[in-house]
């Protein structure tokens, strides 16, 4: 009883939180700003994270009334008035000789949080009534997309409780937001991720006698909602939010941040781009943004030219793997109401994804290049990145045979390296490209090919990756959040934002999958 009255207080305290959560920027204005520009600590993260030790209100008069004193310290000001986050695996030794599936065990319990509670001063985090489990370092908090690959090692770990206080989670953040943040920040209020919620269910609910599809029906139809807002009025040609309405009367998805501001946990660097560009600020903002709600933060995938980050264009392309994401959920949803009884509503949503395969088949399969690519919505035209969201009709097994067969043979060719399959076919300083690898695409891929029956190439992919990641550990005693593929020798992936975080939630999660099957 008493549990059910703390989740219960927990539930109304967010709910009433959640009406008016404010970000930091907003939080704290001109300091905020200041902090980040100054660079008083190397990460952004860190003051987007940081705890106040008083009242936002009481701060902000302090700041005001010392900030032009002669000998005034930003950074010890900032140390005085908050705490910094922690990072719990920092603090985690790893045994290199108790073996990999060791580590992974106990990592489980290096990376859960316990249910949080509301703070009496208001900060970024975002309160779950159930534990969870965070990606690890910088990362301190749950992130969507990241959560579908973390639950493959769960999964395979016997941990079904975990898994569905996860999605329940999930579904909270649904009901209280009206959608899945990034995270579970304030900041991330403006985005959500590739929404994997409906294969999370799937893979929660399968084989599983205690947890049915259609206890989720709901949310899962208000997370549709989210990414399908404003479709309904759309006229041809145009777009909205996360739709665009093609000129054939085609709908489709893209990713669309709906801020158009500096991201606050890298408010510098966004601030610094912006100065690059000839792009309007905000329009290539926007654009930054939403490549964040991607996953994909960042790619070439994203730029006009293939190499320039000042030409991102991320909204002006329709992405191949959030569509198929999206025809996932339809296929859910239907699926979910079939089970519930209610015929006529999983008749539409079976229509509905029936609908989208056709498009998807139409206007992401491109001939020229035998291969799943974006599409430009406003040139009207195929992107020529090559990239492994290609895999994804793969995994959602809406490919033609020889589709599949012609992925299957330009994986082997052109992105199949020593450790892995690289990300993209280019070369830059961008986590999201070669020579960089990353386990989710690793799986959607090693999975995807199975199902078509090209398992010589999927375990050939499999023990490269499976092998890498062990001699690392072997190395290092850590798992890391990203890997070259290239230069096997080099102990983790380069480029990005940030350093190179190890922990690694999706890592392990993937390779306990892969290390089980």
């Amino acid at each position: 009883m008493k549990n059910i009255l703390l989740y219960l207080l927990l539930f109304v305290s967010a709910g009433l939180f959640a009406q008016n959560q404010k970000s930091p920027r907003v939080i704290y204005p001109g300091l905020f700003e200041d902090v980040q520009l100054a660079r008083v600590y190397a990460d952004g993260k860190s003051f987007a994270d940081a705890v106040p030790k008083k009242k936002p209100s009481e701060i902000m008069k302090a700041y005001l009334a010392e900030k032009n004193g002669k000998g005034f310290n930003l950074k010890a000001f900032v140390d005085s008035h908050f705490n910094l986050p922690e990072s719990h695996t920092a603090l985690y030794q790893s045994d290199i000789k108790a073996g990999i599936e060791k580590h992974l065990d106990t990592l489980w319990t290096v990376l859960q949080r316990n249910p949080d509670t509301v703070s009496a001063i208001q900060t970024s985090l975002l309160p779950l009534p159930n534990p969870y489990i965070v990606p690890g370092g910088r990362f301190r908090e749950v992130y969507y997309w990241d959560s579908y690959f973390t639950m493959l090692g769960l999964k395979e770990a016997g941990k079904a409780k975990v898994m569905k206080d996860m999605v329940d989670n999930f579904a909270y953040l649904i009901n209280t937001y009206g959608f899945i943040p990034n995270g579970n920040r304030s900041y991330y209020l403006t985005r959500s991720q590739p929404p994997f919620f409906a294969a999370m269910v799937q893979l929660l609910t399968k084989d599983n006698p205690d947890v049915k599809l259609s206890e989720y029906k709901e949310v899962l139809e208000k997370e549709y909602n989210f990414w399908m807002k404003g479709s309904a009025q759309l006229a041809p040609g145009k777009a909205i939010n996360h739709v665009v309405k093609l000129t054939d009367g085609t709908i489709l998805n893209r990713y669309h941040d709906a801020g158009d501001q500096p991201r606050e946990e890298s408010y510098r660097e966004d601030y610094e781009a912006a100065k690059l560009t000839k792009q309007n600020p905000a329009i290539f903002l926007r654009h930054v943004r939403s490549a964040a709600e991607s996953g994909w933060d960042f790619s070439s995938r994203w730029f006009a030219d293939g190499k320039s980050f000042s030409q991102i264009i991320t909204t002006d392309l329709l992405p191949v793997d959030l569509n198929t994401l999206m025809y996932n959920l339809e296929r859910t949803i239907a699926a979910a109401n079939k089970e519930a009884g209610n015929t006529k509503k999983a008749a539409s949503f079976s229509a509905k994804a029936n609908k989208r395969k056709a498009a998807i088949l139409k206007y992401f399969w491109n001939a020229k290049q035998n291969f799943f690519t974006d599409y430009n919505w406003k040139t009207k035209s195929f992107s020529n990145q090559l990239t492994l969201a290609a895999s994804f009709p793969l995994y959602f097994k809406l490919a033609t045979a020889a589709q599949a067969k012609l992925v299957a043979q330009k994986l082997e060719k052109d992105f199949l390296k020593p450790g892995g399959l690289i990300t993209t076919l280019k070369t830059t300083k961008e986590q999201w490209d070669a020579p960089n690898a990353w386990a989710p695409l690793q799986w959607m891929s090693i999975a995807g090919l199975h199902h078509y029956g090209y398992d010589q190439l999927a375990d050939t992919i499999s023990n490269r990756w499976v092998n890498l990641n062990i001699a690392v550990f072997k190395e290092t005693g850590k798992l890391m959040e990203k890997y070259n593929v290239v230069e096997t020798n080099s102990k983790g992936g380069g480029g990005g934002e940030y350093p190179l975080q190890d922990g690694f939630g999706w890592t392990n999660g993937v390779l306990l999958k892969l290390l089980k099957k």
